[in-house]
C-alpha cells in the first residue's frame, strides 16, 4: 500500500499514520520528522531547516525531493509507505509522479483529512500546552502562518489527486477511532 496523507498541520496525519503502519505493515515517511532529526543532529541541512521551519515556511523542493527519492529506494519502502508532509506543492506532486514512474511504483490512494481550521488551531495550541513544552512552530502566529501556507500551496493537491482518481476524503474532526474506521473504509473502495 502506497499512500499520501493530506491535511493541514495538526490535522492528525501522524496519529492516523500510526494506525496505517500497524494495519498494512508499511513505513511512514514524514518529511517533518526527517527534518527535525536533521535539526537535532545539527547537520548543515538541519541548521538551515531550523530557521526556515521556525518561521513556518517550507524547506526548498530540491532538498525535500532528494530526501524523499533517496528514502523511497530503501528496502523498507518496497512493501509500501505513507507520505506525510510530502508532496506539499503541485511542483512536488509532479516530481513525485516522475520519481514513482522511474522507480516502477504507483500510489494506491491519497487520504485527505478534512478539518475545521479554528478547531485545528485550538487543538495544536492545546497539544503544546499539554506537552509542557512546545515546538518552536507551536504558537498561534506560526500555526496561522502554516495554515495560510497550506491553503495557498498544498490545498491545490486535493483537486490534482481527485483528477487522478486517487483522492479519498475523510472527516478529520471526528474522534480518532472514527477517523481510523473512515480511512479503513475509504481504502476498501
Amino acid at each position: 500500500m502506497k499512500l499520501i496523507l493530506l491535511g493541514p498541520p495538526g490535522a492528525g496525519k501522524g496519529t492516523q499514520a500510526k494506525f496505517l503502519i500497524e494495519e498494512y505493515g508499511i513505513v511512514q515517511l514524514s518529511t517533518g520528522d526527517i527534518l527535525r532529526k536533521a535539526i537535532a543532529d545539527e547537520t548543515a541541512l538541519g541548521l538551515q531547516a531550523k530557521e526556515i521551519m521556525a518561521r513556518g515556511d517550507l524547506v526548498s523542493d530540491d532538498v525535500v525531493n532528494a530526501i524523499i527519492s533517496e528514502r523511497l529506494d530503501s528496502e523498507d519502502c518496497q512493501k509500501g509507505f505513507i507520505l506525510d508532509g510530502f508532496p506539499r506543492t503541485l511542483k512536488q506532486a509532479d516530481s513525485l509522479s516522475a520519481m514513482l514512474l522511474e522507480k516502477n511504483m504507483k500510489l494506491d490512494a491519497v487520504i485527505e483529512l478534512k478539518v475545521d481550521e479554528e478547531a485545528l488551531v485550538a487543538r495544536i495550541l492545546m497539544r503544546a500546552k499539554e506537552a509542557g513544552e512546545s515546538r518552536a512552530d507551536d504558537n498561534e502566529t506560526v500555526v496561522r502562518n502554516r495554515l495560510d501556507v497550506y491553503r495557498e500551496l498544498t490545498e491545490p493537491l486535493v483537486a490534482y489527486y481527485e483528477a487522478k482518481g486517487l483522492l479519498r476524503t475523510v472527516n478529520g474532526m471526528s474522534d480518532m477511532q472514527s477517523v481510523k474506521e473512515a480511512i479503513r473504509k475509504a481504502l476498501q473502495n
